[in-house]
């Protein structure tokens, strides 16, 4: 497994990787366009992928300005193997050195992604949307989650 900062090259295998889930689907796969991952990667925030005999089998991106996590997936057959927690480590590690002190995501109910959040130290802070739970993590409840 190799774990790096995305490139702006990745972006069709990310996009390849965003549309196989099976859960927190998207309803039209063309509202998240490619320009759209390169201005959350390259302009808004950071973007990293984790690779596996040169597939990207998952990625996370971190917006700074919407203080949000535009995005963490993987391909279904890699859920599991503790890809999406290192891929959150270093995605908020790296958020919360840049100065931020909180940071929120939306997620569908009663998939895994909720029971990985809540699993990881999220916070439930109401609904985002219509029918997403809205999570909330704190600089300070995700360092002291790492130092336990």
């Amino acid at each position: 497994m190799i774990f790096r900062e995305a490139k702006i090259e990745d972006i069709k295998q990310i996009q390849i990787v965003r549309n196989a889930v099976k859960e927190n689907t998207l309803s039209n796969p063309a509202l998240v366009t490619d320009s759209d991952c390169e201005n959350f990667m390259f302009n808004r925030g950071k973007g990293w992928v984790c690779k596996i005999d040169n597939q990207i089998v998952g990625f996370a991106i971190a917006d700074l300005i919407e203080e949000n996590i535009w995005a963490l997936f993987l391909l279904p057959e890699f859920e599991g193997k503790g890809i999406g927690k290192k891929l959150q480590r270093i995605m908020l590690d790296w958020y919360f050195a840049s100065g931020k002190e909180f940071v929120w995501l939306g997620t569908s109910p009663n998939t895994r992604a909720e029971k990985f959040y809540r699993n990881s130290g999220w916070k439930q802070n109401g609904m985002h949307g219509k029918d997403e739970i809205k999570f909330e993590m704190s600089k300070k409840d995700w360092e002291n989650k790492q130092s336990s």
